[in-house]
């Protein structure tokens, strides 16, 4: 009996989601397209940025400098500069985003060996990318220097590079597994959180109430759904991100789906409690809204948590989206052995436990 009552309460519940076609699209189009607009939309790379040159030099190595500059496949433009007045205006105007002055002995102190200085000035108010653009620019004349450096040695500059895990810097193979923990705790908490809300609002809520369904079985019943619509939608995450974006995935599945299973049982405890809290769906919508905010923010996708003062650092340990997230990008990128994969696990299953233990105290309230 308790077998078939659960088939019942969990077969009705599919059907509230799947039934109407507007719901069915909205489980699965919106998380896909978050997949590619997020993919494409949040990069790490800074390009197609402009860069002012003031040159009073005019010689052989400004123009090397420069050559190389606009060379750059993340600049899209070089605009010269004819003073110091142009080069305040083209900052304050947002014209570029850094502007390079080389005064008018440059090349001859680069030619005679007594250091050369390359004046730079960045637009501070998109302070990030100007920390990349930075970068850029002191690689560029890092470069120059080393050769001319190794050519008065007799010998050839540079050095040897290698980054692990992802060996050209791109920025999906980084921010792609991310995005699978950060979509499905968006797309399950939207679903699960509509559950008890959405029987406050038909009416139907009285009805359970009075059926011969236990507590724990309605409990399981609204959660089981969610679950199995979020290991769908990471099912399409995981082949897509391999096949359409290139990212490698390089450890186990078994381990990660293990992972992902309390993954989402955590998200459904918190969807749960949201939506046993609000008494129409409307309130239901908008607490997932506030819930999901933070659980991104503190998750790591955005900055790294290590980044984040000591009391919140303790807060995003309660944060399900920064485990799994660690768990993505390693079983992605790393080949995360399952040990190390089991050691950002038991976090979920606790955090899991704690979430659907208050869910089903607050649930038991609300039915007594």
């Amino acid at each position: 009996m308790i077998g078939a009552r659960l088939k019942a309460i969990i077969v009705k519940e599919l059907w509230a989601i799947l039934r109407d076609p507007r719901a069915r699209i909205t489980l699965i189009v919106p998380p896909l397209l978050q997949l590619f607009l997020f993919g494409f939309a949040s990069t790490l790379e800074v390009t197609n940025i402009r860069v002012g040159v003031l040159d009073y030099d005019g010689g052989v190595w400004s123009h090397e400098v420069v050559a190389r500059v606009a060379g750059s496949p993340n600049v899209a433009e070089v605009v010269p500069l004819a003073s110091d007045a142009d080069l305040r205006r083209a900052i304050d105007r947002r014209q570029v985003i850094a502007a390079l002055r080389f005064d008018s002995r440059f090349s001859a102190d680069v030619a005679t060996g007594r250091g050369a200085v390359i004046g730079a000035v960045y637009d501070g108010r998109r302070s990030n990318a100007a920390q990349i653009v930075s970068g850029y620019v002191e690689r560029i004349a890092g470069e120059v220097g080393a050769e001319v450096a190794g050519s008065r040695a007799g010998i050839a500059g540079g050095s040897a590079v290698t980054h692990w895990f992802n060996p050209n810097l791109d920025y999906l193979w980084f921010v792609m597994p991310a995005l699978i923990a950060i979509i499905a705790a968006v797309s399950s908490l939207a679903a699960v959180s509509q559950s008890v809300a959405r029987e406050h609002e038909l009416g139907t809520f009285d009805q359970l109430m009075v059926s011969p369904l236990r507590i724990h079985e309605i409990l399981v019943g609204k959660m089981v759904p969610p679950v199995l619509i979020g290991l769908l939608n990471v099912t399409l995450f995981v082949v897509l991100v391999p096949t359409v974006f290139g990212v490698p995935l390089t450890g186990s599945l078994v381990s990660f789906y293990i992972a992902l299973v309390f993954y989402l049982l955590a998200l459904t405890g918190i969807g749960m409690l949201i939506s046993t809290l609000s008494a129409t769906q409307q309130q239901a919508f908008l607490g997932m809204f506030l819930a999901t905010v933070p659980l991104t923010i503190l998750s790591g996708y955005a900055s790294p948590v290590d980044n984040m003062p000591g009391w919140l650092r303790i807060v995003a340990h309660a944060n399900p989206p920064t485990w799994f997230l660690t768990i993505s990008e390693g079983v992605f990128l790393k080949g995360m052995p399952a040990a190390e994969v089991f050691a950002n696990t038991w976090p979920l299953v606790l955090i899991a436990a704690g979430t659907i233990t208050a869910a089903a105290l607050l649930f038991r309230s609300r039915m007594e």
